[in-house]
């Protein structure tokens, strides 16, 4: 094991060389391209394009999230588009509210084929702008060569739905299969020992089962069944049909390929789950019928201004109230370290609570929790610093996302109040710990272990087998963070410890019955968290003040170049091979290195 150690250890020094050579590479070129494009910026500006008359492009690419963050080594991902593939929710409703009450705006075209979203409730907001948009009386008109779930319960909701002929249409629903690979480890002779706590704590079970358990199935079906009726009601309601309608297509089409998917299209077409099909130079010739030719056009086309472009000429909140509400998002998979995409660091949103508290003019925190958890002691990081927000006398309120399940409550514990959207998934009070060993893996190939150390259990690693002693050790480890755990929401929601145990048990709540059960206090979005911040905090009038991670100048400077100019830059092929390396290193190291988490697998929404 120690020769694995080394090799390792000396593949990944090797790993971090090779990506300083290349980023030192890539930095060269970088600032040659600058100074050509800063010269440009200096020289010539993109002309404001005026919105009268034109159609308002809404095609977003990327993942619509709660707060748009940067990796730590910024420069080294700028081809990897991490600055350009997120779009904040704020911003999309913004948007789309703004086009709802603008006259000299004719018409808004949909396409959300090529966005992701955070998860669910992410998708069903933006659903429910869209529809009160089409509501206003704004013509609303969608186009796509491919639509599923998620992209058809956006197009739904406009005024026209529109198909290529040979494009597809696919609704899959929600909910998926797992793999369940017991039989796998015990063919390779791997142990699986469980630790878990609170029988609802799926999180392992693919590896200590053949099939679901029925506490994971029981819970899943409350969450997924209610979520999926709500989208079902949205698309039947947008397209003036019943909910069995969309239900009946789910069952019987399916678009696996993803294209050609003629007899989809017709059953729709027929059945009014879209109005018809039109291929582009069809859709291009109806909309300059309807909207007119772009005479500034290089080609022949429609009048039309992007998403980007209207939204840099929305006027922004410009109050300067000395009251502050600052709103702070934990957004991902709670770890250690700096905030990245899809990983709510530690550090940086420490950074970020002690920021807006040590601030004389924060008055209160709205602390935006989109999370199925994740480490231990970086939620416990998360929650000390809000505790030491609390103890400066400044309200917090929290606001739940998608998700704010496991270590997500946890790093909620310490507020004020708490808000869920409808379709929030919540609770997951448990630990998912399992530790795999090799000990009948190394024997059958022959591989003993023997040495000296002056402790009990000072050469044990997973490697080899776990003795009486050691597993109650593992075991305790376990009872005792959750015992921490179920005592922090108990003290939290004013409930006993008793209380709190009987909900808990590692089971995942929809918003609705974690109301009931009294996990949370009230059903509302973000807007509605910090109308509550300013009611507790007795504010008359405020300023909101969205904290997000801190670039230094030059970094603004290549960002703001980057989405002024729509400049990309490709990421060379070998880094994406030595990231694939890297990400094996990191699998490796966790099956030697396994950890005890605050984690909700089981409570994720994958979204098509």
């Amino acid at each position: 094991m120690n020769a694995l150690k080394s090799f390792f250890s000396l593949l990944g020094r090797f790993l971090e060389k090779a990506r300083t050579v290349i980023l030192n590479l890539i930095t060269a070129f970088v600032l040659i391209f600058l100074t050509i494009a800063i010269i440009g910026a200096l020289t010539s500006r993109p002309d404001v394009k005026d919105p009268s008359g034109r159609v308002l492009l809404i095609n977003p690419e990327g993942t619509v999230v709660d707060q748009e963050v940067f990796r730590s080594d910024f420069l080294f991902n700028i081809g990897t588009g991490s600055l350009t593939d997120q779009l904040q929710t704020r911003d999309l409703i913004q948007l789309i509210r703004a086009a709802a009450k603008d006259e000299d705006i004719p018409a808004v075209f949909v396409d959300f084929s090529s966005t992701g979203f955070a998860g669910p409730t992410t998708a069903i907001n933006i659903a429910n702008e869209l529809k009160a948009l089409r509501d206003s009386g704004k013509r609303v008109i969608a186009f796509n060569d491919r639509l599923s779930t998620t992209s058809y319960l956006m197009a739904s909701q406009a005024s026209e739905v529109w198909i290529h002929p040979v494009g597809s249409i696919s609704i899959l629903g929600l909910g998926g299969m797992r793999a369940y690979q017991k039989e796998l480890y015990e063919n390779l002779k791997i142990n699986f020992h469980n630790y878990s706590q609170g029988e609802f704590k799926s999180a392992v079970e693919g590896n200590t089962r053949i099939d679901m358990s029925e506490n994971d199935r029981m819970q899943r079906e409350a969450l997924l069944f209610p979520i999926w009726d709500e989208m079902k009601s949205l698309m039947a309601e947008g397209r003036g049909i019943n909910s069995s309608d969309i239900q009946a297509f789910a069952d019987d089409y399916i678009g696996f390929f993803g294209e050609a998917a003629m007899a989809n299209i017709a059953y729709a077409e027929a059945h009014n789950i879209i109005d018809g099909t039109k291929s582009y130079p069809e859709f291009r010739q109806y909309m300059i019928e309807e909207f007119g030719l772009d005479e500034q056009a290089n080609t022949e086309t429609y009048k039309t201004i992007s998403y980007t472009e209207y939204l840099k000429q929305l006027d922004q909140d410009t109050s300067d109230s000395d009251n502050q509400i600052a709103v702070i998002t934990a957004e991902g998979a709670i770890m250690e370290g700096d905030i990245a995409p899809g990983v709510a660091g530690a550090n940086g949103v420490v950074r970020q609570i002690r920021s807006a508290y040590e601030d004389e003019d924060t008055k209160a925190i709205v602390f935006r929790v989109n999370s199925p958890g994740g480490s231990i002691i970086a939620s416990e990081i998360m929650r000390d610093e809000l505790s030491a927000a609390k103890d400066k006398g400044i309200t917090v309120v929290v606001s739940m996302g998608d998700y704010a399940a496991s270590g997500g409550v946890y790093i909620s514990t310490p507020a004020d109040y708490i808000f869920a959207e409808p379709t929030t998934i919540t609770g997951s009070i448990g630990v998912a710990i399992a530790i795999p060993t090799l000990e009948n893996a190394m024997g059958y190939i022959g591989v003993n272990f023997d040495g000296v150390v002056t402790s009990k259990y000072g050469g044990w690693d997973p490697t080899q087998a776990i003795d009486d002693d050691l597993d109650k050790i593992f075991a305790a480890w376990g009872a005792d963070a959750y015992d921490r755990f179920v005592n922090f929401v108990a003290d939290s929601r004013s409930q006993s410890y008793e209380d709190i145990k009987k909900i808990a048990g590692g089971r995942v709540w929809i918003a609705q019955s974690a109301k009931e059960i009294g996990l949370i206090d009230e059903i509302g979005g973000i807007d509605d968290a910090i109308a509550y911040a300013a009611k507790m905090a007795e504010l008359e009038d405020y300023q909101v003040e969205y904290y997000g991670q801190e670039l230094s100048p030059e970094e603004i400077l290549i960002e703001g170049l980057l989405e002024n100019f729509d400049i990309s830059i490709a990421e060379p092929k070998v880094l994406s091979t030595l990231r694939g390396i890297t990400n094996l290193y990191e699998t490796l190291v966790g099956i030697q290195q396994p950890k005890a988490l605050f984690t909700c697998q089981n409570c994720m929404v994958d979204l098509d």
